[in-house]
């Protein structure tokens, strides 16, 4: 189902992104509409699929969770069965934060969030006995200038 947007939706959705939880009459407010219009507009923009499922954002550091690693990971193995079960793997780790396949030398870039390095090192050693892997290079993130779930709208 296609949506057309125009520049109201876009505030609503720049709106959604700051912070969900705001009132439906606060929202309206900032983007210069009523209630019930943006009520509209929001489930229009629901039913589209532009919209997943609302979350809370929670501080990593704060709950203990203070190391970030990049980890790199070539593979020699590119068949049907054993890329079904590397991704179940990884669905599997609640630790993968982020998991994306990439062109070039890298097959696959983890975002992993874990207390500590022995932490990651009990990740590794479990996904290592799951999946056969030809390389991983680990890079342990020192300090997070910017993260954000906003999209440049």
């Amino acid at each position: 189902m296609s949506v057309r947007m125009d520049q109201t939706d876009r505030k609503i959705l720049m709106e959604l992104q700051r912070d969900a939880g705001q009132s439906l009459d606060e929202i309206a407010r900032k983007v210069g509409s009523s209630k019930t219009p943006v009520w509209n507009r929001i489930r229009k923009m629901r039913d589209a699929g532009i919209m997943g499922p609302q979350t809370v954002v929670l501080d990593a550091e704060k709950l203990g969770f203070e190391a970030c690693f990049f980890v790199l990971i070539r593979t020699s193995e590119h068949e049907a069965d054993w890329q079904v079960k590397f991704l179940q793997a990884l669905r599997n780790r609640p630790e993968v934060m982020e998991a994306h396949r990439l062109a070039g030398d890298i097959d696959y870039i983890l975002k992993v969030r874990v207390k500590n390095a022995r932490a990651y090192d009990a990740f590794y050693q479990a996904l290592i006995s799951e999946v056969k892997v030809n390389n991983i290079t680990a890079l342990l993130s020192m300090e997070e200038i910017k993260s954000t779930t906003e999209l440049p709208l």
